[in-house]
């Protein structure tokens, strides 16, 4: 299995990356919010010759905006990963099903040439999602041994910890494997 971490505003942009494959950063947010250290974090990580993933958190409605929102502001690089964060809201809501599935597609539809992951935890994998629907992979998060998420659907990524990073694992045999899925 291969190690990675997700950062975002919250953390460093000189963040550790010994032992590291990939890490995603927190892009965007709704319809306005941009992560100030996005350039510095994503530089870090390709400085590092890591994977780069982008992950933008879905809020309900305007998904056309939202997804013009997150293509604006993630960069458009051969073998980035792209990712949208379904969960909770600050405001305690949540896009629908329909609303994360098109916007899975919107993504798909103007970056054709990277990879689209579903981000979500296992309570709404499983009791909320009703498509099962993760673009080109999911991305579970599940605080358990790693690689081993407590779900019967197959994964790509695996969020397993939260300290002192969120802390996730991928379903690749070696880096050039993980390389080569996310570059299609």
């Amino acid at each position: 299995m291969l190690h990675g971490i997700d950062v975002s505003s919250f953390q460093s942009s000189s963040y550790g990356t010994d032992g590291l494959s990939f890490v995603f950063v927190k892009a965007t947010e709704g319809r306005s919010y941009v992560n100030p250290r996005l350039s510095a974090q994503a530089k870090r990580g390709r400085d590092a010759g890591l994977v780069v993933g982008f992950y933008h958190f879905l809020w309900p409605g305007h998904l056309s905006d939202q997804a013009q929102h997150f293509v604006r502001h993630a960069p458009e690089h051969p073998g980035d990963l792209l990712a949208v964060d379904w969960e909770t809201t600050g405001a305690g809501t949540h896009a629908s099903n329909a609303d994360k599935d098109l916007f899975i597609r919107t993504l798909k539809r103007l970056r054709p040439h990277n990879r689209v992951l579903l981000y979500t935890n296992r309570e709404y994998w499983l009791n909320v999602d009703v498509t099962s629907y993760a673009g080109d992979g999911l991305w579970i998060a599940d605080y358990v041994t790693a690689g081993h998420p407590r779900i019967n659907a197959e994964w790509r990524f695996h969020q397993y910890s939260s300290d002192p990073h969120d802390r996730s694992v991928a379903a690749f045999a070696h880096a050039s494997a993980l390389r080569e899925w996310a570059a299609p």
